[in-house]
């Protein structure tokens, strides 16, 4: 219906073909360099194969997703706050002010300022900053809310750190060795990188 009152008329130009007889487009290439990778469904989790590979992992995730865990933490200390503890709230909120600005203050400043930097460790302050909170928050009866929020994210995180398969998507380690499980072996990618779209 779309071509009502028109004439269809064939094509007289030839469509440029490759020495195989592939058809080509106006930049030379075949419909084969355009041809998308099957589609695999990838899951970042996986079981771990022995206790050192899932301490390993544990280690590797709780560096990379500390902001996340924390976080996380956080949020669950805070809901359970909300209901009961109104002056415990109020003291966590203002410590996690003076932990973003401290970490604000170590970004403002540049490189070369030893006194934040190199004198005085981030670790060292945060982790100052995490036991004053916990100091506070016993002192105003809330200990009990801190201790059953920790029983209840740090199996998660922990469960969490476990499972995720991180540096895109990696299995387990694959290669020869000693045999015993330690030096000579390295990660193997789960998806084949030659057949990524360019």
């Amino acid at each position: 219906m779309a071509s009502h009152g028109t004439i269809q008329r064939p094509s007289t130009v030839a469509t440029p073909t490759t020495p195989t007889g592939r058809p080509e487009d106006s930049t030379g290439k075949t419909l084969d360099d355009f041809r998308r990778p099957e589609f695999r469904l990838v899951c970042p989790l996986s079981i771990p194969s022995s206790p050192e590979a899932a301490s390993l992992r544990i280690i590797q995730n709780l560096a990379h997703f500390a902001l996340y865990y924390t976080h996380f933490v956080w949020i669950v200390l805070f809901i359970t706050l909300i209901p009961q503890r109104k002056v415990s709230l109020i003291l966590l909120v203002i410590m996690t002010y003076v932990a973003s600005l401290y970490l604000l203050l170590l970004r403002a400043c540049p490189a070369n300022f030893h006194l934040l930097h190199k004198i005085i460790d981030k670790r060292i302050v945060l982790g100052l900053i995490v036991m004053a909170t916990m100091i506070e928050l016993i002192a105003t009866d809330a200990g009990l809310h801190l201790v059953i929020t920790l029983a209840a994210t740090v199996p998660l995180v922990l469960t969490h750190a476990v499972f995720w398969v991180r540096n895109d998507f990696c299995v387990e380690k694959w290669g020869g060795g000693n045999g015993g499980g330690g030096g000579g072996e390295e990660s193997v990618p789960l998806v084949d990188e030659s057949t990524e779209i360019v």
